[in-house]
Protein backbone atom coordinates (compact mmCIF):
# COMPACT_ATOMS: atom_id res chain seq x y z
CA UNK A 1 0.00 0.00 0.00
CA UNK A 2 1.79 3.10 -1.02
CA UNK A 3 0.86 5.88 0.82
CA UNK A 4 1.83 9.24 -0.80
CA UNK A 5 1.45 11.59 1.68
CA UNK A 6 0.50 12.33 5.86
CA UNK A 7 -3.21 12.81 4.97
CA UNK A 8 -3.63 9.95 3.37
CA UNK A 9 -1.18 7.86 5.70
CA UNK A 10 -3.27 9.02 9.10
CA UNK A 11 -6.30 8.34 6.91
CA UNK A 12 -5.12 4.38 5.93
CA UNK A 13 -4.54 4.50 9.80
CA UNK A 14 -8.11 5.48 10.83
CA UNK A 15 -9.99 3.39 8.22
CA UNK A 16 -7.79 0.13 8.19
CA UNK A 17 -6.94 -2.55 10.97
CA UNK A 18 -4.20 -4.51 10.72
CA UNK A 19 -3.54 -8.49 12.69
CA UNK A 20 -1.51 -8.48 15.50
CA UNK A 21 1.02 -10.10 13.66
CA UNK A 22 1.03 -7.48 10.85
CA UNK A 23 1.03 -5.16 14.63
CA UNK A 24 4.22 -6.51 15.61
CA UNK A 25 6.23 -6.41 12.70
CA UNK A 26 5.43 -2.66 12.25
CA UNK A 27 6.46 -1.97 16.00
CA UNK A 28 9.79 -4.15 15.88
CA UNK A 29 11.89 -1.90 14.00
CA UNK A 30 10.69 1.04 16.51
CA UNK A 31 11.38 -1.01 19.70
CA UNK A 32 15.10 -1.71 18.13
CA UNK A 33 15.30 1.83 18.01
CA UNK A 34 14.75 2.65 21.74
CA UNK A 35 11.68 4.45 20.67
CA UNK A 36 9.63 4.49 24.39
CA UNK A 37 6.54 3.09 22.89
CA UNK A 38 5.31 1.94 26.32
CA UNK A 39 5.57 5.15 28.09
CA UNK A 40 3.90 7.23 24.54
CA UNK A 41 1.13 4.68 25.32
CA UNK A 42 0.83 5.48 29.06
CA UNK A 43 0.88 9.21 28.82
CA UNK A 44 -1.76 8.82 26.11
CA UNK A 45 -3.72 6.92 28.16
CA UNK A 46 -3.59 9.10 31.32
CA UNK A 47 -4.22 12.13 29.05
CA UNK A 48 -7.36 10.83 27.72
CA UNK A 49 -8.53 9.23 31.49
CA UNK A 50 -8.14 13.02 32.41
CA UNK A 51 -10.01 14.16 29.87
CA UNK A 52 -12.79 12.02 30.72
CA UNK A 53 -12.91 12.87 34.29
CA UNK A 54 -12.84 16.34 33.54
CA UNK A 55 -16.07 15.83 31.07
CA UNK A 56 -17.57 14.50 34.18
CA UNK A 57 -16.82 17.35 36.10
CA UNK A 58 -14.73 15.02 38.47
CA UNK A 59 -11.12 17.00 39.67
CA UNK A 60 -8.46 14.26 39.32
CA UNK A 61 -7.34 14.65 42.66
CA UNK A 62 -10.70 13.57 44.07
CA UNK A 63 -10.86 10.72 41.30
CA UNK A 64 -10.39 6.90 42.60
CA UNK A 65 -8.88 4.74 40.12
CA UNK A 66 -8.31 0.98 39.79
CA UNK A 67 -5.87 -0.74 37.39
CA UNK A 68 -6.68 -4.25 36.39
CA UNK A 69 -2.83 -5.05 35.45
CA UNK A 70 -1.79 -8.10 33.80
CA UNK A 71 1.86 -9.60 34.12
CA UNK A 72 2.55 -8.37 30.44
CA UNK A 73 3.23 -5.24 28.60
CA UNK A 74 -0.16 -4.39 28.67
CA UNK A 75 -0.08 -4.19 32.38
CA UNK A 76 2.55 -2.24 32.22
CA UNK A 77 0.92 0.26 29.57
CA UNK A 78 -1.40 0.32 32.79
CA UNK A 79 1.08 0.52 35.38
CA UNK A 80 2.79 3.39 33.95
CA UNK A 81 -0.28 5.47 33.34
CA UNK A 82 -1.57 5.20 36.72
CA UNK A 83 1.47 6.38 38.14
CA UNK A 84 1.44 9.23 35.86
CA UNK A 85 -2.40 9.60 37.23
CA UNK A 86 -1.18 9.43 40.46
CA UNK A 87 1.46 12.11 39.88
CA UNK A 88 -1.90 14.63 39.14
CA UNK A 89 -3.15 14.04 42.57
CA UNK A 90 -5.84 10.80 42.02
CA UNK A 91 -5.91 7.79 44.48
CA UNK A 92 -4.74 4.49 42.47
CA UNK A 93 -4.44 1.02 43.11
CA UNK A 94 -3.41 -2.00 41.00
CA UNK A 95 -5.07 -5.15 40.97
CA UNK A 96 -3.02 -7.51 39.84
CA UNK A 97 -4.41 -10.27 37.86
CA UNK A 98 -1.48 -12.64 37.53
CA UNK A 99 1.95 -13.73 39.19
CA UNK A 100 3.88 -10.78 38.25
CA UNK A 101 4.11 -7.05 36.92
CA UNK A 102 5.80 -5.31 34.19
CA UNK A 103 9.32 -4.44 36.75
CA UNK A 104 10.25 -1.39 35.41
CA UNK A 105 6.45 0.11 35.48
CA UNK A 106 6.02 -1.45 38.86
CA UNK A 107 8.81 0.46 40.37
CA UNK A 108 7.39 3.70 38.94
CA UNK A 109 3.79 2.75 40.34
CA UNK A 110 4.81 2.36 43.31
CA UNK A 111 7.26 5.13 43.42
CA UNK A 112 3.82 7.56 42.55
CA UNK A 113 2.85 6.46 45.37
CA UNK A 114 0.12 3.58 43.88
CA UNK A 115 -1.41 0.84 45.98
CA UNK A 116 -1.41 -2.86 45.03
CA UNK A 117 -3.61 -5.56 45.74
CA UNK A 118 -2.40 -9.39 44.76
CA UNK A 119 -4.72 -12.17 44.05
CA UNK A 120 -2.84 -14.42 42.95
CA UNK A 121 -1.35 -16.77 45.84
CA UNK A 122 1.35 -17.61 44.26
CA UNK A 123 2.17 -14.37 42.61
CA UNK A 124 5.98 -13.13 43.54
CA UNK A 125 5.87 -9.29 43.20
CA UNK A 126 8.15 -7.49 45.65
CA UNK A 127 7.09 -5.96 48.84
CA UNK A 128 3.66 -8.13 48.25
CA UNK A 129 1.86 -10.60 50.31
CA UNK A 130 1.72 -13.98 48.78
CA UNK A 131 1.03 -17.53 50.03
CA UNK A 132 -2.12 -17.10 51.04
CA UNK A 133 -5.02 -19.14 51.84
CA UNK A 134 -7.69 -19.80 49.27
CA UNK A 135 -10.12 -18.62 51.84
CA UNK A 136 -8.28 -15.30 51.40
CA UNK A 137 -8.12 -15.44 47.96
CA UNK A 138 -11.58 -15.32 47.78
CA UNK A 139 -11.80 -12.47 50.02
CA UNK A 140 -9.05 -10.40 48.52
CA UNK A 141 -11.17 -11.21 44.89
CA UNK A 142 -14.49 -10.09 46.24
CA UNK A 143 -12.44 -6.89 47.68
CA UNK A 144 -11.15 -6.35 44.02
CA UNK A 145 -14.46 -6.21 42.40
CA UNK A 146 -16.36 -3.94 45.00
CA UNK A 147 -13.60 -1.77 44.99
CA UNK A 148 -13.08 -1.55 41.42
CA UNK A 149 -17.20 -0.75 41.45
CA UNK A 150 -17.12 1.34 43.65
CA UNK A 151 -13.67 3.33 41.30
CA UNK A 152 -14.55 6.71 39.44
CA UNK A 153 -12.32 4.91 36.66
CA UNK A 154 -11.17 1.55 35.79
CA UNK A 155 -7.90 1.32 33.37
CA UNK A 156 -8.05 -2.20 31.69
CA UNK A 157 -4.52 -3.59 31.26
CA UNK A 158 -5.47 -7.28 32.06
CA UNK A 159 -4.34 -8.89 28.66
CA UNK A 160 -3.06 -6.77 25.11
CA UNK A 161 -2.73 -8.25 21.58
CA UNK A 162 -1.11 -11.50 22.86
CA UNK A 163 -4.23 -12.84 24.44
CA UNK A 164 -6.31 -15.45 22.83
CA UNK A 165 -9.28 -17.33 23.58
CA UNK A 166 -11.89 -16.60 26.32
CA UNK A 167 -10.82 -15.53 29.70
CA UNK A 168 -10.04 -17.64 32.75
CA UNK A 169 -8.72 -18.33 35.76
CA UNK A 170 -9.21 -14.96 37.84
CA UNK A 171 -8.97 -12.39 34.59
CA UNK A 172 -12.02 -14.13 33.72
CA UNK A 173 -13.72 -14.21 37.20
CA UNK A 174 -13.05 -10.42 37.32
CA UNK A 175 -14.27 -9.81 33.93
CA UNK A 176 -17.53 -11.58 34.40
CA UNK A 177 -18.10 -9.40 37.78
CA UNK A 178 -16.83 -6.26 36.57
CA UNK A 179 -18.00 -6.54 32.98
CA UNK A 180 -20.13 -8.81 31.13
CA UNK A 181 -20.27 -12.97 30.83
CA UNK A 182 -20.42 -13.34 27.27
CA UNK A 183 -23.38 -11.40 26.21
CA UNK A 184 -23.43 -8.99 23.25
CA UNK A 185 -23.32 -5.44 24.10
CA UNK A 186 -27.08 -4.25 24.97
CA UNK A 187 -27.41 -1.22 24.99
CA UNK A 188 -29.08 2.29 23.03
CA UNK A 189 -27.48 3.53 20.22
CA UNK A 190 -26.18 7.06 21.05
CA UNK A 191 -24.23 9.06 18.76
CA UNK A 192 -19.94 9.11 18.20
CA UNK A 193 -19.97 6.21 21.12
CA UNK A 194 -20.36 8.56 23.93
CA UNK A 195 -19.24 7.57 27.20
CA UNK A 196 -21.80 6.75 29.53
CA UNK A 197 -22.56 8.35 32.70
CA UNK A 198 -22.24 5.12 35.05
CA UNK A 199 -19.39 4.96 36.78
CA UNK A 200 -16.88 3.41 36.98
CA UNK A 201 -15.95 4.55 33.55
CA UNK A 202 -14.08 2.14 31.63
CA UNK A 203 -10.72 2.70 29.94
CA UNK A 204 -9.36 0.18 27.55
CA UNK A 205 -5.36 -0.03 26.95
CA UNK A 206 -4.75 -0.98 23.71
CA UNK A 207 -8.22 -3.53 23.71
CA UNK A 208 -11.02 -4.14 25.53
CA UNK A 209 -9.90 -7.41 28.14
CA UNK A 210 -11.71 -10.63 26.72
CA UNK A 211 -12.44 -9.64 22.85
CA UNK A 212 -11.25 -11.63 20.08
CA UNK A 213 -8.46 -9.41 19.03
CA UNK A 214 -8.03 -10.99 15.22
CA UNK A 215 -11.91 -11.48 14.54
CA UNK A 216 -13.97 -9.36 16.83
CA UNK A 217 -15.53 -12.34 18.65
CA UNK A 218 -17.00 -12.49 22.18
CA UNK A 219 -15.82 -16.09 23.04
CA UNK A 220 -16.08 -15.87 26.87
CA UNK A 221 -16.18 -12.61 30.18
CA UNK A 222 -15.44 -9.69 28.81
CA UNK A 223 -15.06 -5.70 29.90
CA UNK A 224 -17.21 -3.37 27.89
CA UNK A 225 -15.53 -0.23 27.38
CA UNK A 226 -16.42 3.77 27.44
CA UNK A 227 -13.11 4.58 25.92
CA UNK A 228 -10.36 2.26 23.99
CA UNK A 229 -7.12 4.12 23.71
CA UNK A 230 -5.38 1.98 21.08
CA UNK A 231 -1.73 2.02 19.73
CA UNK A 232 -0.13 2.16 16.97
CA UNK A 233 -2.49 0.89 14.37
CA UNK A 234 -6.26 -0.14 14.72
CA UNK A 235 -6.45 -4.18 15.38
CA UNK A 236 -9.33 -5.57 13.88
CA UNK A 237 -11.56 -5.75 17.03
CA UNK A 238 -12.22 -2.17 16.96
CA UNK A 239 -13.90 -2.21 13.81
CA UNK A 240 -15.34 -5.92 13.22
CA UNK A 241 -18.42 -6.17 15.20
CA UNK A 242 -19.47 -7.80 18.13
CA UNK A 243 -16.08 -6.40 19.49
CA UNK A 244 -16.04 -2.85 18.05
CA UNK A 245 -19.57 -2.86 20.33
CA UNK A 246 -17.73 -3.33 22.67
CA UNK A 247 -14.87 -0.25 22.70
CA UNK A 248 -16.88 2.71 23.22
CA UNK A 249 -15.13 5.75 21.77
CA UNK A 250 -11.40 5.10 20.12
CA UNK A 251 -8.43 6.81 20.71
CA UNK A 252 -5.41 6.19 18.21
CA UNK A 253 -2.26 6.98 19.43
CA UNK A 254 -0.14 7.42 15.59
CA UNK A 255 3.34 5.36 16.61
CA UNK A 256 4.43 6.65 13.11
CA UNK A 257 4.57 3.21 12.06
CA UNK A 258 5.73 1.80 8.18
CA UNK A 259 2.10 1.09 6.86
CA UNK A 260 3.58 1.23 3.41
CA UNK A 261 3.95 -2.70 2.73
CA UNK A 262 1.77 -3.23 5.12
CA UNK A 263 -1.48 -5.15 4.17
CA UNK A 264 -4.61 -4.54 6.52
CA UNK A 265 -6.96 -6.87 7.78
CA UNK A 266 -9.79 -5.52 7.53
CA UNK A 267 -11.00 -1.74 6.00
CA UNK A 268 -13.68 0.61 6.52
CA UNK A 269 -15.45 2.47 4.18
CA UNK A 270 -15.68 6.11 3.89
CA UNK A 271 -17.44 8.80 1.48
CA UNK A 272 -13.82 8.73 -0.65
CA UNK A 273 -13.86 5.01 -0.63
CA UNK A 274 -17.69 4.70 -2.19
CA UNK A 275 -17.42 7.97 -5.44
CA UNK A 276 -14.81 5.51 -6.85
CA UNK A 277 -17.88 3.97 -7.37
CA UNK A 278 -20.48 5.73 -8.58
CA UNK A 279 -20.34 6.44 -13.02
CA UNK A 280 -20.77 9.87 -13.18
CA UNK A 281 -23.27 10.44 -16.95
CA UNK A 282 -21.41 11.16 -19.39
CA UNK A 283 -22.42 13.41 -22.68
CA UNK A 284 -22.79 10.48 -25.09
CA UNK A 285 -24.71 8.51 -22.66
CA UNK A 286 -27.88 6.86 -23.29
CA UNK A 287 -30.20 4.87 -20.91
CA UNK A 288 -28.60 1.87 -21.50
CA UNK A 289 -24.82 2.69 -21.45
CA UNK A 290 -26.02 3.86 -18.03
CA UNK A 291 -26.62 0.27 -17.06
CA UNK A 292 -30.15 -1.59 -16.81
CA UNK A 293 -30.79 -3.73 -13.73
CA UNK A 294 -32.62 -6.69 -13.80
CA UNK A 295 -35.05 -7.23 -10.93
CA UNK A 296 -36.69 -10.49 -10.14
CA UNK A 297 -38.55 -9.47 -6.60
CA UNK A 298 -41.69 -9.07 -4.94
CA UNK A 299 -44.25 -11.92 -5.19
CA UNK A 300 -48.16 -12.21 -5.16
CA UNK A 301 -47.84 -12.89 -1.42
CA UNK A 302 -45.49 -10.10 -0.85
CA UNK A 303 -45.51 -7.10 -3.68
CA UNK A 304 -43.93 -4.60 -1.60
CA UNK A 305 -40.59 -5.63 -2.10
CA UNK A 306 -40.75 -5.45 -5.96
CA UNK A 307 -41.57 -1.67 -5.33
CA UNK A 308 -39.09 -0.94 -3.33
CA UNK A 309 -36.16 -2.67 -5.08
CA UNK A 310 -37.58 -0.83 -8.21
CA UNK A 311 -37.57 2.53 -6.49
CA UNK A 312 -33.94 2.49 -4.78
CA UNK A 313 -32.78 0.92 -8.01
CA UNK A 314 -33.83 3.61 -10.21
CA UNK A 315 -32.37 6.38 -7.64
CA UNK A 316 -29.46 4.98 -7.41
CA UNK A 317 -27.81 6.16 -10.97
CA UNK A 318 -29.07 3.48 -13.21
CA UNK A 319 -30.32 3.94 -16.73
CA UNK A 320 -33.15 2.25 -16.45
CA UNK A 321 -34.92 -0.61 -14.11
CA UNK A 322 -36.66 -4.05 -15.75
CA UNK A 323 -39.07 -6.03 -13.80
CA UNK A 324 -40.04 -9.09 -14.17
CA UNK A 325 -42.87 -10.44 -11.75
CA UNK A 326 -46.37 -11.80 -11.08
CA UNK A 327 -49.28 -9.09 -12.74
CA UNK A 328 -50.22 -7.34 -9.01
CA UNK A 329 -46.20 -6.80 -8.46
CA UNK A 330 -46.22 -5.53 -12.50
CA UNK A 331 -49.14 -3.11 -11.74
CA UNK A 332 -47.97 -1.91 -8.07
CA UNK A 333 -44.55 -1.07 -9.70
CA UNK A 334 -45.77 0.66 -12.42
CA UNK A 335 -48.00 2.71 -10.49
CA UNK A 336 -45.06 3.27 -8.23
CA UNK A 337 -42.23 3.72 -11.33
CA UNK A 338 -43.77 4.49 -14.71
CA UNK A 339 -40.27 4.48 -16.18
CA UNK A 340 -39.81 0.77 -15.07
CA UNK A 341 -39.97 -1.70 -18.17
CA UNK A 342 -41.68 -4.99 -17.99
CA UNK A 343 -40.26 -8.42 -19.47
CA UNK A 344 -36.94 -9.64 -20.66
CA UNK A 345 -34.69 -8.20 -21.94
CA UNK A 346 -31.14 -6.58 -21.87
CA UNK A 347 -29.46 -6.15 -18.03
CA UNK A 348 -25.82 -4.91 -16.98
CA UNK A 349 -26.90 -6.58 -13.66
CA UNK A 350 -29.89 -9.10 -11.74
CA UNK A 351 -31.64 -8.58 -8.36
CA UNK A 352 -33.20 -11.27 -7.12
CA UNK A 353 -35.21 -13.05 -3.98
CA UNK A 354 -36.05 -9.53 -2.24
CA UNK A 355 -40.22 -10.08 -1.66
CA UNK A 356 -39.81 -13.80 -2.60
CA UNK A 357 -40.52 -16.52 -0.69
CA UNK A 358 -38.72 -19.08 0.70
CA UNK A 359 -38.68 -22.72 1.03
CA UNK A 360 -40.10 -22.81 4.31
CA UNK A 361 -42.71 -20.53 3.47
CA UNK A 362 -46.36 -22.41 3.07
CA UNK A 363 -46.26 -20.59 -0.94
CA UNK A 364 -42.37 -21.05 -1.62
CA UNK A 365 -42.55 -23.96 -3.78
CA UNK A 366 -44.87 -23.41 -6.05
CA UNK A 367 -44.09 -19.41 -6.13
CA UNK A 368 -43.53 -18.56 -9.83
CA UNK A 369 -40.95 -16.16 -8.97
CA UNK A 370 -38.79 -19.15 -7.28
CA UNK A 371 -38.79 -21.19 -10.80
CA UNK A 372 -37.46 -17.79 -12.61
CA UNK A 373 -34.55 -17.10 -10.30
CA UNK A 374 -33.71 -20.81 -9.93
CA UNK A 375 -33.38 -21.29 -13.70
CA UNK A 376 -31.42 -18.23 -13.92
CA UNK A 377 -28.92 -19.17 -10.83
CA UNK A 378 -27.87 -22.40 -12.48
CA UNK A 379 -26.44 -20.11 -15.25
CA UNK A 380 -23.89 -18.95 -12.41
CA UNK A 381 -23.22 -22.36 -11.04
CA UNK A 382 -19.59 -24.12 -11.45
CA UNK A 383 -19.24 -27.36 -12.12
CA UNK A 384 -15.66 -29.56 -11.33
CA UNK A 385 -15.74 -31.23 -15.37
CA UNK A 386 -17.51 -28.53 -17.52
CA UNK A 387 -15.11 -25.44 -18.16
CA UNK A 388 -17.59 -24.60 -21.08
CA UNK A 389 -20.07 -24.14 -18.78
CA UNK A 390 -17.92 -22.45 -16.12
CA UNK A 391 -16.43 -20.17 -18.73
CA UNK A 392 -20.25 -19.26 -19.49
CA UNK A 393 -20.55 -18.55 -15.83
CA UNK A 394 -17.81 -16.30 -15.68
CA UNK A 395 -19.18 -14.23 -18.22
CA UNK A 396 -22.46 -13.88 -16.55
CA UNK A 397 -23.57 -10.27 -15.30
CA UNK A 398 -23.14 -9.47 -11.67
CA UNK A 399 -26.04 -10.69 -9.36
CA UNK A 400 -27.71 -9.95 -5.89
CA UNK A 401 -29.19 -13.06 -4.68
CA UNK A 402 -31.35 -12.04 -1.27
CA UNK A 403 -34.03 -13.02 1.03
CA UNK A 404 -35.90 -15.87 -0.46
CA UNK A 405 -33.20 -16.71 -3.06
CA UNK A 406 -31.02 -17.57 -0.63
CA UNK A 407 -32.08 -21.17 -0.52
CA UNK A 408 -31.52 -21.32 -4.60
CA UNK A 409 -28.43 -20.59 -4.57
CA UNK A 410 -26.05 -23.69 -6.01
CA UNK A 411 -23.26 -24.93 -3.87
CA UNK A 412 -20.26 -23.20 -6.12
CA UNK A 413 -21.19 -20.10 -8.17
CA UNK A 414 -18.68 -17.16 -9.92
CA UNK A 415 -17.48 -14.45 -7.22
CA UNK A 416 -20.03 -12.06 -9.46
CA UNK A 417 -22.86 -13.54 -7.42
CA UNK A 418 -23.33 -11.11 -4.24
CA UNK A 419 -25.14 -12.76 -1.48
CA UNK A 420 -27.07 -10.35 1.41
CA UNK A 421 -28.13 -12.12 4.15
CA UNK A 422 -28.89 -11.43 7.32
CA UNK A 423 -27.50 -13.46 10.80
CA UNK A 424 -30.26 -15.74 10.57
CA UNK A 425 -30.51 -16.30 6.74
CA UNK A 426 -27.06 -16.66 6.70
CA UNK A 427 -27.30 -19.46 9.23
CA UNK A 428 -29.99 -21.21 7.10
CA UNK A 429 -27.39 -20.89 4.12
CA UNK A 430 -24.54 -22.06 6.35
CA UNK A 431 -26.25 -25.03 7.66
CA UNK A 432 -27.06 -26.05 4.18
CA UNK A 433 -24.09 -26.07 2.26
CA UNK A 434 -21.86 -27.19 5.48
CA UNK A 435 -24.25 -29.42 7.22
CA UNK A 436 -22.83 -33.12 6.51
CA UNK A 437 -21.38 -34.01 9.96
CA UNK A 438 -21.07 -30.20 11.06
CA UNK A 439 -23.29 -28.57 14.26
CA UNK A 440 -26.09 -27.18 13.34
CA UNK A 441 -25.18 -22.99 13.14
CA UNK A 442 -27.70 -20.89 15.54
CA UNK A 443 -28.26 -17.04 14.17
CA UNK A 444 -26.82 -16.16 17.90
CA UNK A 445 -23.85 -17.98 16.76
CA UNK A 446 -23.41 -15.95 13.93
CA UNK A 447 -24.34 -12.36 15.29
CA UNK A 448 -21.43 -13.50 18.03
CA UNK A 449 -18.61 -14.34 15.18
CA UNK A 450 -20.23 -12.59 12.30
CA UNK A 451 -16.54 -12.02 10.79
CA UNK A 452 -15.62 -15.87 10.76
CA UNK A 453 -19.52 -17.09 9.52
CA UNK A 454 -19.11 -14.25 6.61
CA UNK A 455 -15.66 -16.04 5.83
CA UNK A 456 -17.25 -19.70 5.90
CA UNK A 457 -19.87 -18.74 3.07
CA UNK A 458 -17.50 -17.11 0.92
CA UNK A 459 -15.32 -20.23 1.35
CA UNK A 460 -17.84 -22.62 0.92
CA UNK A 461 -19.77 -21.03 -1.87
CA UNK A 462 -17.29 -18.68 -3.65
CA UNK A 463 -20.12 -15.73 -3.55
CA UNK A 464 -19.36 -12.62 -2.60
CA UNK A 465 -20.52 -12.29 0.69
CA UNK A 466 -22.32 -9.15 2.77
CA UNK A 467 -23.41 -10.12 5.73
CA UNK A 468 -25.78 -6.99 6.57
CA UNK A 469 -25.63 -5.39 10.52
CA UNK A 470 -25.50 -2.00 12.28
CA UNK A 471 -21.76 -2.70 10.71
CA UNK A 472 -21.99 -4.28 7.51
CA UNK A 473 -19.36 -6.96 6.88
CA UNK A 474 -17.95 -7.93 3.12
CA UNK A 475 -16.15 -10.92 2.12
CA UNK A 476 -15.31 -11.45 -1.11
CA UNK A 477 -11.44 -12.22 -3.23
CA UNK A 478 -8.85 -10.11 -3.29
CA UNK A 479 -7.63 -10.64 -6.53
CA UNK A 480 -4.77 -12.61 -5.59
CA UNK A 481 -5.93 -15.70 -4.46
CA UNK A 482 -7.26 -14.52 -0.73
CA UNK A 483 -9.80 -12.95 0.94
CA UNK A 484 -11.19 -9.12 0.83
CA UNK A 485 -12.40 -7.40 3.99
CA UNK A 486 -14.58 -4.56 3.82
CA UNK A 487 -16.40 -2.96 6.36
CA UNK A 488 -19.52 -0.08 6.33
CA UNK A 489 -20.80 1.22 9.48
CA UNK A 490 -22.42 3.95 8.08
CA UNK A 491 -25.75 3.25 9.29
CA UNK A 492 -28.06 4.52 12.08
CA UNK A 493 -30.04 1.96 14.01
CA UNK A 494 -33.16 3.60 12.92
CA UNK A 495 -32.77 1.41 9.64
CA UNK A 496 -33.69 -1.93 11.04
CA UNK A 497 -36.73 -1.50 10.05
CA UNK A 498 -39.04 -3.75 7.47
CA UNK A 499 -37.98 -3.19 3.49
CA UNK A 500 -34.75 -1.76 3.98
CA UNK A 501 -33.17 -4.95 3.30
CA UNK A 502 -35.27 -4.73 -0.37
CA UNK A 503 -34.13 -0.72 -0.46
CA UNK A 504 -30.04 -2.19 0.17
CA UNK A 505 -30.23 -4.90 -2.69
CA UNK A 506 -31.96 -2.77 -4.93
CA UNK A 507 -29.44 -0.04 -4.98
CA UNK A 508 -26.31 -3.00 -5.04
CA UNK A 509 -27.46 -4.13 -7.95
CA UNK A 510 -27.58 -0.37 -9.92
CA UNK A 511 -24.56 0.24 -8.34
CA UNK A 512 -23.35 -3.07 -9.94
CA UNK A 513 -25.09 -2.37 -13.58
CA UNK A 514 -23.10 1.06 -13.98
CA UNK A 515 -20.00 -0.67 -13.79
CA UNK A 516 -19.48 -0.99 -17.05
CA UNK A 517 -18.54 -4.95 -17.29
CA UNK A 518 -15.78 -4.47 -14.89
CA UNK A 519 -17.24 -6.73 -12.24
CA UNK A 520 -17.41 -9.45 -14.69
CA UNK A 521 -13.29 -9.31 -16.21
CA UNK A 522 -12.01 -8.42 -12.27
CA UNK A 523 -14.02 -9.69 -9.91
CA UNK A 524 -11.86 -7.96 -6.91
CA UNK A 525 -13.95 -5.09 -7.42
CA UNK A 526 -17.14 -7.11 -6.32
CA UNK A 527 -16.53 -6.42 -3.20
CA UNK A 528 -15.82 -2.36 -3.19
CA UNK A 529 -19.01 -2.05 -4.69
CA UNK A 530 -20.71 -4.12 -2.52
CA UNK A 531 -19.22 -2.37 0.23
CA UNK A 532 -20.16 0.84 -1.27
CA UNK A 533 -23.83 0.44 -1.55
CA UNK A 534 -24.05 -0.58 1.72
CA UNK A 535 -22.32 3.13 2.60
CA UNK A 536 -24.64 4.83 0.01
CA UNK A 537 -27.67 2.99 2.12
CA UNK A 538 -26.86 4.07 5.30
CA UNK A 539 -25.68 7.57 4.32
CA UNK A 540 -29.27 7.64 3.02
CA UNK A 541 -30.91 6.29 6.15
CA UNK A 542 -28.62 8.78 8.01
CA UNK A 543 -30.09 11.76 6.11
CA UNK A 544 -33.67 10.56 6.13
CA UNK A 545 -33.59 9.85 10.16
CA UNK A 546 -31.36 13.03 10.86
CA UNK A 547 -29.03 11.31 13.19
CA UNK A 548 -25.45 11.30 13.46
CA UNK A 549 -25.62 7.71 15.26
CA UNK A 550 -24.01 4.85 12.85
CA UNK A 551 -22.59 1.48 13.46
CA UNK A 552 -19.26 2.35 13.68
CA UNK A 553 -17.40 5.86 14.65
CA UNK A 554 -14.08 6.58 13.37
CA UNK A 555 -11.37 6.60 15.93
CA UNK A 556 -10.03 9.88 17.33
CA UNK A 557 -6.45 10.88 16.72
CA UNK A 558 -4.46 11.42 20.20
CA UNK A 559 -3.35 14.99 19.96
CA UNK A 560 -4.95 16.24 17.23
CA UNK A 561 -7.62 18.82 16.93
CA UNK A 562 -11.06 16.19 16.86
CA UNK A 563 -14.48 17.92 14.84
CA UNK A 564 -16.97 17.01 16.84
CA UNK A 565 -20.15 16.20 15.87
CA UNK A 566 -23.83 17.34 15.87
CA UNK A 567 -24.98 14.19 18.11
CA UNK A 568 -28.24 14.49 16.45
CA UNK A 569 -30.03 10.77 17.51
CA UNK A 570 -32.22 11.25 15.14
CA UNK A 571 -36.27 9.63 14.51
CA UNK A 572 -37.55 6.88 13.49
CA UNK A 573 -38.34 6.22 9.42
CA UNK A 574 -39.48 3.60 6.94
CA UNK A 575 -37.84 2.28 4.05
CA UNK A 576 -39.54 4.65 1.74
CA UNK A 577 -37.70 7.37 3.41
CA UNK A 578 -34.50 6.08 2.47
CA UNK A 579 -35.21 5.52 -1.22
CA UNK A 580 -35.88 9.48 -1.54
CA UNK A 581 -32.88 10.33 0.82
CA UNK A 582 -31.08 8.33 -1.90
CA UNK A 583 -30.40 11.76 -4.38
CA UNK A 584 -29.44 13.69 -1.16
CA UNK A 585 -26.57 10.83 -0.80
CA UNK A 586 -25.15 10.91 -3.77
CA UNK A 587 -24.79 14.89 -3.53
CA UNK A 588 -22.54 14.29 -0.47
CA UNK A 589 -20.31 11.77 -2.21
CA UNK A 590 -20.06 13.09 -5.63
CA UNK A 591 -19.36 16.80 -3.90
Amino acid sequence: MDVSNDADRLQTLLYSSYSTDTVRQMERPLLDDGVPLMRMAASATAQVTMSLLDDEDLPIENARVTVLAGAGNNGGDGLYAGAELANEGAQVTAIAVGRSLHEEAFRAFVHAGGRVLVLDSAADIPGCTSGFSAGEAGERLQAAVEYARSSHVVLDAMTGIGAAGALRGIAGTLAASIGVDGDLPDKPALPDNEPSADLPLVVAIDVPSGVGVDDGSLPGPYIPADATVTFGAMKPCAMVPPASYACGRVTLVDFGFDIDDAVPFAEMTDGDFVSDSIRLPRLADGKYSRGVVGLVTGSARYPGAAILSARAAARTNAGMVRYLGPQRAQDMVLSALPEAVLGKGRVESWVVGSGVPSAGDETGEDDAQRVTIAALLEHYALHETDDEMNARALAMPPIVVDAGALDLLPNRVVPQVVVTPHAGELAVLLNRLDGDGVEAVSRQQVEANPLRSALRAHELTGATVLLKGAVTIVVGPDGDGGDRIILSGRAPAWMATAGSGDVLAGMLGALMAQQDGLLTDDPALVPEVAAAAAYTHGLAGAIASKSEQRGWCCPRLYGHATRHSANAIGHPIVATDVIAAIPQAFDELIR
